[in-house]
């Protein structure tokens, strides 16, 4: 069926351009989505009996346009959006156009009137291509759920007149900040499930890599865009070591660095350095090269901590938050020892009560300063506050070795 396999082939770069596209010319999401999955239907049956056009994507677009246009008469909408696609349903648009209008269905999609849920969903499905069957399997909620999820921000879109534009640019920054922020969450939730039978999720990381880099490719020159891209290559690259062969999880400093995805390093790098050339410094940029200073060391005792907590602290001065001063505190241990770091642990206390990895992060810490005792209860702590059974599982197996 190699006519199938061309339509898979070209679904994953032609999908967002189409709905991007459409989305333009029709001012309706739904319907752009919609006419895209139609015009792919209508691929895998062409394209099986005729082969493949030498223009996928023009073949793609003019084919949506048509079955647009016809849903447009069959719901008796003659208004202006049918006048303004048949003008358009001929011409390929240019190539800045077209990356103006991925742009805006990003921006459309994170526009910030929409819940942060709302957002990632609708990134995923009008961006990522994703059916609504994957993102609520990636999401551990039922599929109406996700359904209802997606309806509503939709629904919300229509009433409130939220625009897939571009924005200007003196709110462009924000913005972008804001479609970072949507990536950035599915790299976490797939990095790092909260919940869920399983630490990582191999999908929504490949979707975040894959979105972070769109997103480079079509903002080349934004510090931060370019630096969540290495953030994401060079956080992912260590995964096929978090786990050993009967799938129990796998700490940093023991993971088998051989087993690290050398490819994604170096496109990871790529992006930071093209980052570094740029005349400003973002928090993604700081994860990014902590992440960077990791991956370039052959072995963990090689690591270069001070050279890590010196990022650690410019990126606290940023105003990061709690988390990031927890990860400062266990690289202080690291490099000067755990009685230097404890205390910093405990400023933390009452914020950080709730989180899992700073009772299990202090627990190791007390462990190697010889406080065992301390160290049982931390991890009764962890376990109490964790529910990603692979973490609890983990947990409780450093539990049971104090004992």
């Amino acid at each position: 069926m190699p006519a199938v396999s061309t339509v898979d082939a070209v679904f994953r770069t032609e999908w967002p351009r189409l709905v991007a596209t459409l989305t333009r010319e029709l001012r309706d999401l739904d319907l752009a989505e919609e006419a895209a999955q139609e015009a792919f239907l209508e691929a895998s049956r062409v394209w099986r009996r005729d082969g493949p056009p030498d223009r996928p994507g023009a073949w793609l677009l003019t084919t949506a346009r048509r079955r647009a246009i016809d849903r447009i008469r069959r719901a008796q909408r003659f208004d202006d959006r049918l006048a303004a696609l048949a003008e358009d349903a001929e011409r390929q648009p240019e190539q800045r156009r077209l990356v103006d209008d991925q742009l805006a269905l990003l921006f459309g999609c994170c526009h910030p009137a929409l819940e942060q849920d709302a957002q990632v969903a609708l990134t995923l499905r009008a961006v990522g291509g994703l059916t609504t069957s994957q993102i609520a399997h990636a999401f551990l909620v039922p599929e109406p759920t996700m359904a209802k999820r997606l309806t509503r921000a939709k629904k919300k879109i229509r009433a409130a007149g939220i625009p897939f534009t571009v924005p200007d640019a003196d709110r462009i920054d924000d913005r972008l900040a804001s479609v970072c922020g949507v990536v950035y969450a599915i790299l976490t939730e797939g990095h790092a499930s909260a919940s869920g039978p399983t630490l990582l999720r191999g999908d929504l990381c490949d979707e975040a890599i894959w979105l972070a880099e769109t997103l480079a490719s079509l903002a080349p020159d934004e510090t931060e865009v370019r630096s969540l891209a290495a953030l994401c290559l060079l956080t992912d690259a260590r995964r096929t070591a978090r786990f050993d062969a009967s799938g129990e999880q796998v700490l940093l400093a023991d993971q088998d660095r051989s087993a690290w995805d050398a490819e994604k390093i170096r496109r990871g790098i790529g992006h930071l350095l093209a980052a570094n050339a740029g005349a400003t410094v973002g928090p993604y940029q700081l994860q990014a090269t902590i992440a960077a200073i990791h991956a370039s060391a052959d072995r963990w005792e090689d690591t270069d901590w001070a050279a890590i907590v010196g990022v650690y602290d410019v990126l606290v001065g940023t105003g990061a938050g709690p988390i990031v001063a927890l990860n400062r505190a266990v690289a202080i241990g690291e490099r000067d020892g755990p009685d230097r770091a404890l205390p910093l642990l405990d400023e933390l206390a009452e914020d950080l009560s709730t989180y899992h990895y700073f009772h299990s992060a202090r627990a190791e810490l007390l462990v190697r300063a010889g406080r065992v005792d301390e160290a049982s209860v931390a991890f009764d702590r962890a376990l109490e506050a964790c529910d990603n059974e692979d973490t609890r599982r983990w947990i409780r197996r450093r539990r049971q070795a104090l004992e």
